[in-house]
């Protein structure tokens, strides 16, 4: 009965160190894997888990002109807000001319009070946009781009309802495009003399889209980046968009 009980015994401590064994065994398993999980999700993009929300934020490239983020009296001057103030003039160089334009040829009251916002409204913003270029010692351009003047030079070559349609839908779809520029610089920039332009820029553009739509003459969906169907094209040249 001892070399029975003496037998059993060793197996009983036998069967004990075997599931001491294990336990360690698992317990490592367990805190390898666990590394290894934090590893790959370290070595694993952010992207990848939220939808790619870090691109969907990247700011659109503004025309770099080299000189990067500069030190100002009224705060940091980036390149994209030097970009800013020189496309607020530019819109005053062809937009003001094509405001003064409709009052002269168009007898449609809707159209001529178009007309009148756009004047009135870059004449205070263009003012203002030399006022700060000024300030921030920037040299702002004294004529409309290329592309602008084939636009304004459209507006010239048309006629009777084709020039208020072409009036309509050219003016309203370029402020459309300004508009949520404005808002951008307006929620990001850190200068106080860019963020006060971004602030008037706002109210006024958001005006121009409001007037321009109540002529009744604007085709939306020749708003968007495919070809409007709705706007013939002058007989002497070719209609081209805002971009």
């Amino acid at each position: 009965m001892q070399q029975g009980g003496t037998v059993l015994s060793f197996r009983r401590s036998a069967v004990g160190s075997m599931s001491v064994a294990s336990r360690h065994v698992l317990a490592t398993v367990a805190v390898i894997g666990a590394l290894a999980f934090t590893l790959i999700a370290l070595l694993v993009p952010v992207e990848k888990f939220n939808g790619g929300s870090a691109a969907a934020t990247t700011l659109p490239a503004a025309d770099d002109d080299g000189l990067g983020t500069m030190s100002t009296a009224f705060g940091p001057l980036t390149a994209q807000d030097r970009d800013f103030v020189r496309k607020v003039r530019l819109a005053g160089l062809w937009e003001l001319p094509a405001g003064r334009q409709a009052l002269q040829r168009s007898k449609r009251s809707t159209i001529r009070t178009a007309g009148e916002h756009l004047v009135e409204g870059h004449t205070e913003l263009d003012r203002r946009a030399l006022e700060v270029g000024g300030a921030l010692g920037m040299e702002l351009p004294d004529r409309p781009s290329q592309q602008q003047q084939e636009w304004l030079d459209q507006l010239t070559n048309a006629q009777g309802a084709q020039y208020e349609q072409l009036f309509a839908q050219l003016l309203r779809r370029a402020h459309g495009k300004v508009f949520s520029l404005v808002a951008q610089i307006r929620a990001q920039t850190r200068n106080s003399m860019v963020r006060g332009l971004a602030t008037d820029a706002n109210a006024t553009v958001l005006d121009h889209i409001t007037v321009l739509e109540a002529t009744g003459m604007v085709d939306f969906d020749g708003l968007t980046d495919t070809p409007p169907a709705a706007v013939p094209a002058p007989a002497s040249s070719t209609v081209s968009r805002p971009k």
